[in-house]
């Protein structure tokens, strides 16, 4: 394939409504003018309201799937979206960094379902420390970062990735981003736009993300111009699904 776009992988879920997942993914792929691909973890039963059921891709097959692509394309950014478990993670992760040492990749930890269906477990926190190591970038919210390290949001400590802590949840300042990098955290601040809630928002977010750094923005750059574009998202509409604007 010829193209003078940077190539971008999706490995995440398959959600029929199009709100979330590799179909949410793709369509923020196309408007960053990024070449998209996706690899499917797995399919579900869900509209933008009510979660329903989840089938997981064989993990052999997903991985046959990134090594076809990574023998095939230089890809230049990848985004990891729900995945089974831990072991999952780090086979995809692994494989990914033994074919392309130099490709970035965003975690948008997706645990549950907004309707409380739960996809992974951290069973344990040594092997999470491990695979965090190799990836440039998780984007948890409150929640997630909780279960993901107990006592993030109370105590100073040093961390194995880059984070960035959505601000969705946090009542003390609702809207504004934590970006934590090995050296500084930098906020950012939420504009005046009027903002609804979205299903699929950090979906959404992580491939804009993921497309930036393609697109050979720094982290920071790529996490500032991310959240211009999740705010036209949200401000799109007053529904669930929004409409996607370059």
């Amino acid at each position: 394939m010829s193209t003078d776009r940077p190539f971008v992988l999706t490995i995440a879920g398959l959600d029929p409504s199009g709100g979330a997942g590799i179909l949410a993914d793709i369509k923020t792929f196309e408007q960053h003018k990024v070449t998209g691909f996706t690899i499917s973890t797995a399919n579900t039963i869900q509209t933008e309201n009510q979660f329903y059921e989840i089938q997981w891709t064989d993990l052999s097959f997903v991985i046959r799937s990134i090594e076809t692509l990574f023998l095939n394309y230089k890809i230049s950014a990848v985004k990891i979206g729900i995945v089974s478990s831990l072991h999952d993670l780090n086979r995809i992760v692994s494989t990914i960094k033994l074919l392309s040492p130099s490709t970035k990749m965003v975690w948008d930890p997706v645990l549950k379902s907004s309707t409380k269906f739960e996809f992974m477990n951290i069973e344990n926190r040594s092997d999470l420390t491990k695979i965090l190591s190799k990836i440039d970038l998780i984007t948890p919210n409150y929640l997630e970062a909780e279960i993901l390290f107990p006592d993030f949001i109370s105590k100073k400590k040093e961390f194995s990735t880059n984070i960035l802590l959505k601000g969705g949840h946090n009542e003390k300042a609702l809207g504004t981003d934590r970006l934590f990098l090995k050296d500084e955290v930098l906020e950012l601040l939420p504009s005046e736009k009027n903002c609804f809630e979205k299903h699929g928002s950090g979906c959404v977010l992580s491939s804009a993300i993921a497309s930036n750094l393609a697109l050979n923005q720094t982290l920071k750059e790529a996490c500032k111009n991310a959240k211009i574009y999740i705010e036209n998202y949200l401000s799109s509409t007053s529904t669930l699904i929004g409409y996607h604007y370059a």
